[in-house]
């Protein structure tokens, strides 16, 4: 039977590698987040309250396409990142700390409750817990340079909103996997032990 997985966390926690590991484990499509092609992320993150609306709609626009194409797909998925936590984490961080205009969140929010009701669930979101430090050390080790501006305080707000998302999130179950000790592309065992509790819990 077809599996329909999304892996869910802050910026740098790991969620396209565990989606590679786990899609090559399983034998599951993945599905990853649009950065390469992103037009307006580099610009997001030298001035956020210009960009922030048109990044925000970008990555709507780009995960409910493949939301529709992962619900038609015979194929079990797994994939980097949920158009839930666009709205309900970054575009509501980007509204409370002012770089989006009331207005603009506003019509953002309308568009997604419009686009959502056209959208199935999927069976199991993992959300990958980091602590501040560990995504700031993974961040750096990755080296994207327009990810170098990404201050700790807003990594920290981030995850206060993710705290909040996975305490009311209702659409579906969520698995929490703590990953500040975890190292699950240098360790199998550890890949093994995630891939095990998804399994079970599916």
């Amino acid at each position: 039977m077809k599996k329909y997985i999304i892996i869910s966390g802050n910026i740098g926690c790991g969620k396209s590698s565990l989606t590679q590991l786990l899609s090559e484990r399983l034998r599951w499509k993945a599905f990853y987040e649009t950065v390469a092609d992103n037009p307006y992320l580099e610009d997001f993150y030298h001035d956020m309250k210009k960009w922030s609306f048109h990044l925000q709609v970008f990555f709507l626009s780009k995960r409910f396409q493949h939301h529709q194409i992962i619900l038609k797909d015979p194929i079990s998925v797994v994939q980097d990142r949920s158009i839930y936590e666009d709205v309900d984490i970054f575009a509501q961080n980007l509204y409370e700390q002012g770089c989006m205009a009331p207005r603009d969140y506003h019509n953002y929010r309308e568009l997604f409750s419009i686009m959502v009701g056209f959208l199935s669930p999927p069976d199991l979101i993992i959300y990958l817990k980091t602590s501040t430090p560990t995504l700031q050390h993974r961040i750096a080790l990755r080296g994207r340079d327009y990810e170098q501006t990404i201050t700790k305080t807003y990594l920290e707000q981030l995850n206060v909103l993710y705290e909040k998302w996975v305490a009311g999130f209702t659409a579906c179950p969520i698995l929490t996997v703590p990953t500040d000790n975890l190292d699950f592309v240098e360790k199998p065992e550890h890949l093994k032990q995630i891939t095990e509790k998804i399994l079970h819990l599916l």
